[in-house]
């Protein structure tokens, strides 16, 4: 799922052409589809440790269900944490939106004050319950947010830099991705300032083939300044389940539906 996560579009690196032609948008597409669009829905539970500077852990177990509205395009998610106590029963809500100038709806439900507090798009890259994923990492950053050129080609990869269009409303001055050619997955993501500071690696750590759909079970984020971490695993992972439409509403903030979450 990615974070969070289709078969018959996810291409072998044999049918790849040469890097003189590379068709960039298709390839980013089919990134994006790889990583975040596997199925016409889907569902895992998961677990983050959250390490930070001084090696002090937290931990956050929840249940996440997706489904598609459209490949490459708009998206309904449903996070719902059910350990360690002091946030459980939280869920987290996201309506993706593919167009540029049309931001993604996210809302937190937070049950102890029986509050749907609606996040702004100001804050999509903060960080996500605590983590050191933020809101943007779990539901999947719109490809459209992006101007992509190609740096290099490998035998297995293709490594991509991502300008964003809208600087002033992100930390970043670009990242460069590490496409794996075998699965059309991002596998390496390296965030930097405009100073040129690397500050921020996302990884994909390892990788399981489910019902056809390379998946990402087990990914890492680091704050490279603080030397923190986040370690998210996956588990249970299924897709084209026939999740219904009106599950993800917001009537499922406050009477969750069990039935698909076991």
């Amino acid at each position: 799922m990615k974070t969070l996560v289709t078969g018959a579009l996810l291409t072998l690196a044999a049918n790849f052409p040469a890097v003189a032609d590379v068709n960039l948008d298709e390839l980013v597409q089919q990134a994006e589809r790889a990583a975040y669009y596997a199925g016409e829905d889907g569902r895992s539970q998961a677990r983050m440790m959250i390490v930070d500077g001084q090696g002090r852990k937290q931990m956050r177990q929840f249940t996440i269900l997706r489904k598609d509205v459209e490949d490459n395009g708009d998206q309904k998610m449903l996070v719902f944490f059910d350990r360690p106590t002091d946030v459980k029963d939280t869920v987290f809500r996201v309506e993706k939106h593919a167009l540029l100038d049309q931001d993604d709806d996210r809302w937190l439900y937070l049950p102890a004050l029986d509050l749907v507090k609606r996040i702004s798009a100001g804050d999509k890259r903060t960080s996500f319950v605590g983590s050191h994923f933020f809101y943007e990492d779990v539901s999947g950053r719109a490809i459209a947010e992006d101007s992509f050129s190609l740096q290099q080609e490998t035998d297995t990869q293709y490594v991509l830099r991502a300008e964003p269009k809208k600087p002033d409303t992100v930390e970043f001055a670009y990242y460069d991705v590490s496409i794996d050619k075998a699965t059309s997955l991002p596998v390496l993501i390296n965030f930097y300032k405009a100073s040129g500071e690397h500050y921020r690696q996302v990884e994909a750590v390892q990788i399981e083939t489910i019902q056809g759909y390379p998946t990402v079970v087990r990914s890492k984020v680091t704050d490279l300044a603080s030397g923190g971490y986040t370690l998210m695993e996956f588990r249970g992972a299924e897709y084209d389940l026939g999740l219904p439409d009106d599950l993800f509403s917001e009537r499922s903030l406050r009477t969750p539906p069990r039935q698909w979450l076991n």
